[in-house]
């Protein structure tokens, strides 16, 4: 059985840094594309940033670049989010995705709150 599990998440006042982690379990994560969104209240959900498998080329959304960093540990089946900076607006429910050709799976969320 597939499992992914955030944690890392929290309050954290405007300019402060927060490390997001994804583990995973009951897959090879080095097959799998991977990726963090984000959902704030009111508001779609929308990409933050990717990680691809193979080369493990990098990509942000626009209002993160600069700010966040994402990252992999293929042996400890982990992916990371270093989010530098943050502000109000970073505010929002993170979630990790790991996808292949065939499988598409999603973590159960971890809240990230940035006060001003």
């Amino acid at each position: 059985q597939v499992q992914l599990v955030e944690s890392g998440g929290g309050l954290v006042q405007a300019g402060g840094s927060l490390r997001l982690s994804c583990a995973a379990s009951g897959l090879t994560t080095s097959t799998y594309t991977m990726a963090w969104f984000r959902q704030a209240p009111g508001k779609e959900h929308e990409f933050v940033a990717r990680v691809n498998w193979g080369h493990g080329t990098t990509y942000y959304a626009e209002p993160v670049k600069g700010r966040f960093t994402i990252a992999r540990d293929n042996a400890k089946n982990t992916m990371y989010l270093q989010m530098n900076s943050l502000q109000p607006e970073d505010t929002a429910m993170y979630y990790c995705n790991f996808r292949s050709w065939v499988y598409n799976y999603w973590g159960q969320g971890i809240q990230v709150t940035v006060s001003s």
